[in-house]
């Protein structure tokens, strides 16, 4: 099933997604816009579910690849920050690409926004890093929250 949102890739979203999953990012060129981008490109072609499987296995994949420890991973923030990028997909025009999408959503380049939704104790807790743990201080959006 296809993301019902229309927000397209462009030709360069495509070569990043390709060069991300084939091991080609460097770990320093992989700051938060480029997580957010990574959302932002398996959400314009999947529902959230399946963006969320695609994210946790390339961002595994990114981590083995490049020797880093698995123990990196974080199953709270990536799938809160799939939520997160798919609310702002829901209440956002169609973007063309993820670089316009991110220009016009500048909020999500704001790493400490999940701040507003996670006290420290349960974001950096062993079980928030480990399985998703529903947020405790406000819920994410939905995108139909956004209409």
């Amino acid at each position: 099933m296809t993301s019902r949102l229309k927000h397209m890739l462009s030709a360069d979203d495509q070569r990043f997604r390709e060069d991300f999953e084939g091991g080609r990012v460097a770990p320093a060129d992989f700051n938060h816009r480029a997580h957010v981008r990574l959302a932002y490109i398996y959400l314009a072609q999947n529902a959230p579910e399946a963006a969320t499987a695609l994210m946790r296995s390339a961002l595994r994949d990114f981590l083995r690849h490049h020797g880093i420890a698995p123990a990196k991973y974080h199953e709270t923030l990536t799938r809160a920050w799939i939520l997160a990028v798919r609310h702002f997909m829901g209440k956002a025009a169609p973007a063309a690409s993820a670089d316009a999408f991110i220009d016009a959503n500048a909020e999500l380049l704001d790493s400490k926004i999940m701040m507003t939704h996670y006290s420290a104790e349960l974001i950096f807790s062993p079980e928030a890093r480990e399985r998703f743990v529903a947020p405790d201080i406000q819920p994410i959006p939905t995108p139909e929250q956004a209409k």
